[in-house]
């Protein structure tokens, strides 16, 4: 039997399992693929422990996880995009990419290019549509500096290369352990915590327009003291600040679709985006995987090798 990560009620890493599931089916709209590889994310977390139960409940036992890459194993009867042995890359809206065999819909695959390893192609949708949806979402472009807190980790490394992308100038607040990696990717970096305001007026002169916000922590609130526009604030995380403030809040919904996932493949594949793997795991040691995403001190993505 296949085996999949269950849990069957809210709580710490402690309640997730790895279980011998029956084998899934796929509908005639579906694909069956085998996974050689998906991301874990810091939403799944908060989704394990309950914090968001108001937005997405659980329903129990829960499966775990969005992003995957691996190879088609089967197809449903109307499914005419796709055929087994294909190389691909997508995601799945159940919760359940956390596992050997999962059923994905046909419309939310893209192929996977022989240059994108299986590991970056597997964590590659949450943290980029996210980061894609941060850049929309502080309007950046050309003239612009941008702050990005959290600029190393798997959603701030993408966002600062698709500011840089866009245009942008772009400081990101990180570690000194992060500050060569970033300096390699036209990011300028500055060391958080104490005094981080004044090291940011030093680092932009003339100012900050926007703010990308990956962190939480009070960074709202920095970008407000810095003198950006409301409108030129996202926070993907804070969204007690967000309300309070009158910040944006805008999350990957807007950029979840297969036209952005192809075009962060087609970067990917092209040298022009690089996913950082901070460190791949089995799919049996679920709960080490994510100990370490929690320590928020990794440079990208942690991703279960199933």
């Amino acid at each position: 039997m296949p085996q999949a990560v269950r849990f069957d009620h809210y709580g710490d890493i402690d309640v997730l399992e790895v279980r011998d599931v029956p084998r899934p089916a796929p509908a005639a709209d579906e694909v069956l693929v085998r996974v050689r590889a998906a991301g874990i994310n810091p939403g799944e977390n908060s989704i394990r422990i309950g914090a968001l139960h108001e937005r997405w409940p659980a329903t129990f036992p829960s499966g775990e996880g969005s992003d995957l890459a691996g190879v088609v194993e089967e197809v449903g009867s109307e499914v005419r995009t796709w055929s087994a042995g294909d190389e691909v890359i997508g995601w799945v809206d159940t919760r359940g990419s956390h596992a050997e065999l999962v059923v994905v819909p046909a419309a939310q695959l893209v192929p996977r290019p022989p240059s994108v390893p299986w590991e970056v192609g597997g964590s590659l949708f949450v943290a980029g549509a996210t980061a894609h949806a941060n850049v929309q979402a502080v309007g950046a472009g050309p003239g612009d500096t941008v702050v990005v807190a959290g600029a190393a980790g798997g959603v701030g490394s993408l966002t600062v290369q698709l500011l840089r992308h866009a245009g942008a100038t772009v400081i990101g607040l990180a570690g000194e352990g992060n500050h060569a990696w970033l300096r390699e990717h036209g990011v300028l970096p500055v060391v958080y915590g104490d005094g981080v305001p004044d090291r940011i007026r030093a680092a932009a002169p003339s100012g900050v327009d926007a703010f990308v916000d990956n962190f939480g922590d009070g960074y709202v609130d920095l970008a407000l003291e810095l003198g950006v526009a409301k409108d030129r604030i996202n926070t993907i995380i804070d969204f007690a600040g967000a309300a309070r403030t009158g910040v944006k809040a805008e999350g990957m919904a807007g950029s979840s679709t297969v036209e952005v996932l192809g075009e962060l493949v087609k970067l990917v594949a092209a040298g022009e985006l690089e996913v950082p793997i901070a460190a791949t795991y089995p799919l049996a040691e679920v709960r080490e995987a994510y100990r370490d995403l929690m320590r928020r001190h990794s440079r990208g993505k942690i991703v279960l090798i199933p």
